[in-house]
């Protein structure tokens, strides 16, 4: 038996970046207080979600991942705590700016960084006008607690993310988000399809989910209210945990890893994959020639 209790946090975040890392890092200790191994905080919460419009001067929020403040004040708190803590940040390397997440191991050391892959363009959402697509491939760590595949918010719409993770033995998906309300066509609510993929995500591969979001009311081009809603499901897609659209929370939920992989091998959905059949993925327009 190998059990793990995962907690996801969600809160809103506003321009005075000391208080939005002090209220995160409570928001940690509360979720170890409860016994979390893992803890999840949302996309970019040392600010406002600043891509919402495109400004020159939001650049300067970018730092490397080397000496990083705020990385280096979640190392000593998950060194401290014995967590692992999925860190996002907007990362300047050289010339390139990507939307990065710092994963840290229960004994403070950054294993690494993953870059966001899929980099979505549209009112409220523009982030192709500050983040390079990222150069990481998606990635799968091997933690004191478990093997977790971590992404970022739009990369959790796509089911070739979470497989890609799968495949490398991942044992939990890890999504911290920033998505509220739609612009345009203010007609669309995106927070139930926005759940339920990653539930999908979760039944296709026999894998828990973790997602985080923001919540508050955000003003600047336009105004965007964050719904909230942070999750977690079991292996079959069902939610476990969820919290409300508007408070500040922490989720927690525990699950056997060894369990769960008993379950995935007996399901035969990795078993049964035909990868000779699959060519047409690695196309735009679905041609296997």
């Amino acid at each position: 038996m190998r059990e793990v209790t995962v907690a996801a946090t969600q809160m809103a975040c506003t321009w005075d970046v000391d208080a939005n890392v002090a209220n995160a890092m409570e928001l940690v200790r509360e979720a170890a207080s409860r016994g979390a191994n893992i803890v999840l905080i949302q996309e970019l919460f040392e600010t406002p979600y600043f891509p919402a419009e495109e400004r020159e001067d939001r650049f300067a929020l970018a730092k490397p991942l080397g000496g990083h403040p705020t990385i280096a004040k979640m190392s000593a708190l998950a060194r401290e705590l014995e967590v692992v803590l999925p860190v996002s940040f907007f990362e300047r390397a050289g010339n390139a700016y990507f939307n990065s997440l710092a994963i840290v191991d229960a004994d403070g050391r950054v294993m690494g960084v993953y870059r966001k892959s899929h980099i979505p363009d549209g009112p409220g959402y523009e982030e192709k006008y500050y983040f390079n697509p990222g150069d990481t491939g998606f990635r799968v760590w091997r933690t004191r607690y478990g093997n977790i595949g971590a992404a970022i918010c739009w990369d959790q719409w796509f089911p070739e993310c979470a497989r890609a993770m799968a495949l490398q033995d991942a044992e939990i998906f890890l999504f911290p988000t920033s998505i509220g309300d739609e612009p345009q066509p203010q007609s669309v609510d995106s927070r139930g399809p926005w759940q339920r993929v990653m539930q999908g995500h979760a039944a296709a591969n026999v894998i828990p989910v973790v997602a985080s979001n923001r919540i508050g009311s955000e003003e600047s081009a336009t105004k965007l209210t964050f719904y909230g809603s942070s999750f977690i499901t079991d292996e079959t897609g069902e939610k476990v945990a969820e919290a409300p659209v508007d408070e500040q929370a922490v989720l927690t939920a525990t699950f056997d890893l060894d369990a769960l992989r008993a379950t995935r091998a007996s399901w035969g959905l990795f078993r049964d994959r035909r990868i000779d059949l699959y060519r047409g993925l690695l196309t735009l327009d679905g041609a296997k020639e």
